[in-house]
C-alpha cells in the first residue's frame, strides 16, 4: 500500500531533480521560444507573401469528399501536446528539458523547410480553427511536413524505454490519416514526417550530448 511518506519521497526526489537541472530547463525555455518565433514567421511568410500552387495527389484524388474530422485534428492534436510535456515534467522531471529542447528542433526544422517549400493547402481542405493562443500560430499553406503527425512520433522516439511510446506512436498514425482524411496535408507531408523527426531526434540527441553530458 502506498503510504503518505512514499509519496514525500517522491516529491522531493522530483523537487532535488529540478532545481539539479534547472539551468537547462531554462535554457530549453529559451529555445523554444526561438523556435516559436520562427515558427509563427514562417506561417506569416508562406500564408502571405510567398508563391505557392497545389498540387496532385494519389491518395487525396482516393478520399472523396474529405471527411471532417475537426475535434479530433484540434483537440487530439492538442492533447498529444500536452501530454508529450506532461509526462517528462510530472513524472520523469529529468527527461523535461530534453523533450523541450528537442520539441523545439522539430518545429526549427519544419520552420524552414515550410519556407523553401511552397505547397498551397489542398482547396477542398475542411476549415479548422484553434482555441485561444494556438489560433495565431495556426495558419494556410504550411504544409511541408506535418507537424501532426512529427510531434506526437517525436514523444515514440522520445520514451522509448516506456510503453507510453505505443500511446504517442498510435496518436502520431491516427493524426496522420486524420489530415489525409480532412486534406489537410499531402501525403507527402505525412510520409516525410516519419523520415524527418527520426533525423531530427538524432540531431537533438548529438546536440544535446554537447550540452548535457550525462544524457
Amino acid at each position: 500500500m502506498l503510504t503518505r511518506e512514499y509519496y514525500k519521497k517522491g516529491f522531493e526526489d522530483w523537487k532535488r531533480e529540478l532545481f539539479e537541472y534547472k539551468y537547462l530547463i531554462v535554457l530549453s525555455g529559451v529555445i523554444v521560444a526561438v523556435a516559436t518565433f520562427l515558427d509563427y514567421f514562417s506561417g506569416v511568410y508562406v500564408s502571405t507573401e510567398a508563391q505557392t500552387a497545389h498540387v496532385p495527389d494519389l491518395i487525396l484524388d482516393h478520399i472523396k469528399p474529405p471527411v471532417n474530422l475537426g475535434f479530433l485534428f484540434v483537440y487530439g492534436y492538442l492533447a498529444l501536446i500536452i501530454a508529450l510535456f506532461l509526462y517528462p515534467l510530472f513524472l520523469h522531471i529529468r527527461m523535461f528539458h530534453i523533450v523541450v529542447s528537442q520539441f523545439s528542433l522539430l518545429v526549427m526544422l519544419r520552420s524552414i523547410f515550410i519556407i523553401f517549400t511552397h505547397l498551397q493547402t489542398p482547396p477542398d481542405a475542411i476549415e479548422v480553427s484553434f482555441p485561444w493562443i494556438f489560433e495565431g500560430l495556426s495558419f494556410e499553406n504550411d504544409m511541408f511536413f506535418s507537424g501532426h503527425t512529427a510531434v506526437p512520433l517525436l514523444g515514440f522516439f522520445l520514451f522509448s524505454d516506456s510503453k507510453v511510446k505505443y500511446f504517442f506512436l498510435a496518436g502520431s498514425i491516427c493524426m496522420g490519416v486524420t489530415v489525409l482524411a480532412m486534406h489537410l496535408h499531402y501525403s507527402i507531408d505525412v510520409f516525410s514526417a516519419y523520415f524527418i523527426t527520426y533525423c531530427s531526434h538524432k540531431m537533438g540527441r548529438f546536440l544535446l550530448k554537447k550540452l548535457d553530458p550525462t544524457y
